[in-house]
């Protein structure tokens, strides 16, 4: 009884012959279509690798809206951070130079804290129209590859960091004695965002970046039939010709190295408040504006264009 041979199924999967490989049974057949997004790993069983079972993995993603509250904080504490140094670096200077001082700062970086409020209106009316169903591709000409409001978000997001960021080492740096290396952050920044225009490789969205300089090109000269998105860009440009002015004059006292100095602070050097070259850049976009509208005329011919002009 308990001495005898006990008979199995010749077709049982747990026998094997001698020197053969263990025949298992198709698990995944058992365990149904989820074993076939699975992974699959060989166990060894007795010595030897003759089985393999599937083992399901989920990899672990955090939720969008705890990534949106870590970036929320990590912006809060960035704005702490600048804030702090800033106001700390103001306090170190002495009275008598500390208005002069903050006006230069000002005028470095107040156009470009302008244009980036810009771009987050900007991001606005795009979000407005997409909700409105309004189709603005097709309004301004726009490609396939143009930027959502998204993405315009995300441009804007990106200068509000870095222009407040090189303000507070531009006068963290000064404060602390260190002019000439103040002196390089409102150069660097000109020239970091002049190159990100112009950069010819496709990054940095540019298709959308080459759309506004052919664009900004057709305004200045206007050789070619005028578009909606010519004629919304010059009216654009001229509620900004104080920004405009605004950089002229930064970009004259880095050329002429007088950043973080106030050898400008005479009217009758220069880049002084008396230069010629300030109502020029003033009246440039108008001087645009008005050649736009002429060529509007001529190509279409209705006197409406010419009241633009006024």
């Amino acid at each position: 009884m308990f001495g005898g041979q006990v008979a199995a199924p010749i077709n049982s999967p747990h026998l094997r012959r001698s020197g053969s490989r263990a025949v298992v049974s198709d698990l995944g057949a058992e365990l149904g279509n989820g074993v076939e997004n699975s992974y699959v790993h060989p166990l060894e069983i007795n010595g030897s690798k003759n089985a393999s079972i599937p083992l399901v993995t989920a990899a672990i993603v955090p939720s969008p809206t705890l990534l949106w509250r870590f970036k929320v904080l990590l912006f809060l504490l960035w704005g702490f951070i600048c804030g702090k140094t800033g106001w700390q670096s103001v306090m170190r200077m002495s009275a008598d130079l500390r208005d002069l001082f903050l006006y230069e700062a000002f005028l470095y970086y107040n156009p470009l804290l302008l244009v980036t409020t810009m771009v987050w209106l900007w991001g606005i009316n795009l979000w407005v129209f997409s909700r409105s169903n309004i189709n603005y591709a097709k309004i301004f000409d726009l490609d396939q590859n143009h930027l959502t409001h998204r993405e315009i978000w995300k441009c804007a997001t990106w200068m509000t960091i870095i222009v407040p960021t090189s303000m507070t080492a531009y006068l963290y740096l000064y404060s602390n004695g260190e002019v000439s290396l103040a002196a390089s952050q409102p150069v660097l920044l000109y020239f970091a965002v002049v190159m990100l225009l112009i950069f010819p490789f496709d990054i940095f969205y540019f298709s959308s970046r080459y759309y506004l300089l052919r664009a900004l090109w057709r305004i200045v000269l206007p050789l070619q039939a005028i578009t909606f998105s010519d004629f919304f860009l010059a009216d654009i440009l001229t509620s900004m010709a104080k920004v405009f002015s605004d950089i002229e004059r930064s970009v004259c006292r880095m050329v002429h190295r007088q950043v973080a100095t106030i050898a400008w602070f005479e009217a009758d050097s220069v880049c002084g408040s008396h230069s010629v070259a300030i109502p020029l850049v003033l009246v440039l976009p108008y001087l645009f504006r008005f050649f736009q509208c002429l060529r509007q005329y001529r190509d279409i011919g209705e006197r409406s264009a010419l009241l633009n002009v006024f």
